[in-house]
């Protein structure tokens, strides 16, 4: 008997493990096989195409942990916002920084007199909430591409929509690439300062984007496009004080405001909705558009609206709600310590 319940039990225990082996082999098959599929549905969706299978599958091994890693991120409790797949999915974060963030902040020696003045410091009775899109001052989310860090261009190309429109003009989607092409101050593709790009508008104007639309790479400087009807001219710019963002809704309540901030996190590159309350840190690096303000009414937190430069499928189809009045000097993801606006006077 006793050898008996041996046999047994080592027979038990062999087939206990190959079934469960089994399981294991099946379930991981199963896994693979729907990782798979929706990284062949988001190939199509996104227009992917790799140049090799040894490419495919480097892509393939980043898109997998991104997925894994955002279905983590979300099914965690108290989230004030959620991740989701974009066309950034299959880039790593070294990547991802590398292609798409490209502020640079100017040296103080580089600072003009005029920037140093802020024209809404005393500015009162701010409306709790605002937001410029709505009031027509702010036009589609547009996307700077896979290889030019010029987001500085986006972002000083939409604060002078906004406050042409506001002085009176008609909403005009102005030319990235001129800026990107013409301003010399700055480094095209390699990066650049909106207030560079202020400086330039001031002293030379900017046309139209449709007599000198987005190529996504730096050319030669095109006079003819450049000189071209409609084209927008500004006074000048001022800056927002720093570490404050109460002097930063006075600016936002009057008008769309270039900011920059650190946005290296892959929180913020997989942002999808919800008000991003996450800090990437304070090493500005990428530049954004602040186009109004407000109160979330479910949760009562404070946010920004941004406008970025990566197309509509990032956030909430092209906008983040940031953060706004956190315990941090330079606000959240050091948003308030290098704001600057362009000025029209009239």
């Amino acid at each position: 008997m006793a050898l008996t319940s041996i046999i047994f039990f080592v027979f038990f225990f062999i087939f206990h493990l190959f079934t469960s082996s089994t399981a294991a082999i099946t379930g991981n098959l199963h896994e693979n096989s729907l990782m798979t599929k929706k990284h062949n549905e988001w190939m199509a969706r996104f227009q992917r195409v790799y140049k090799d299978d040894k490419e495919k599958a480097k892509r393939y091994q980043i898109f997998k942990e991104r997925v894994k890693f955002i279905e983590s991120f979300n099914s965690a409790a108290n989230r004030t916002f959620a991740l989701g797949l974009n066309e950034f999915s299959d880039l790593s974060r070294e990547e991802f920084m590398a292609s798409r963030m490209g502020y640079v902040k100017p040296s103080s020696s580089q600072m003009t007199p005029q920037s140093m003045s802020f024209r809404y410091q005393d500015a009162t009775d701010l409306p709790s909430s605002i937001d410029w899109t709505a009031k027509g001052a702010v036009t589609d989310v547009k996307n700077q591409g896979q290889y030019c860090r010029c987001c500085w261009a986006f972002s000083a190309a939409a604060a002078v929509e906004g406050i042409y429109q506001i002085s009176g003009g008609n909403l005009i989607s102005l030319s990235e690439q001129q800026l990107l092409d013409c301003n010399t101050d700055n480094h095209g593709c390699r990066g650049g300062s909106m207030e560079f790009a202020f400086k330039f508008i001031t002293e030379n104007g900017i046309t139209a984007y449709e007599n000198y639309p987005y190529q996504g790479s730096q050319n030669y400087c095109n006079s003819q496009a450049s000189n071209s009807s409609p084209r927008v001219m500004i006074s000048g710019y001022e800056k927002v004080p720093k570490y404050s963002e109460s002097a930063l809704m006075q600016a936002v309540a009057n008008q769309p405001v270039s900011v920059a901030i650190d946005a290296y996190c892959v929180v913020f590159q997989q942002y999808k909705s919800g008000i991003f309350s996450q800090s990437c840190g304070t090493n500005l690096n990428h530049a954004v558009t602040f186009v109004g303000y407000g109160v979330d009414e479910g949760t009562g937190m404070k946010y920004w609206l941004v406008k970025n430069s990566w197309g509509k499928s990032w956030g909430e189809n092209g906008y983040m709600r940031l953060q706004r009045d956190v315990d941090a000097p330079g606000g959240l993801c050091g948003l308030a310590m290098d704001p600057s606006y362009p000025v029209i006077t009239n």
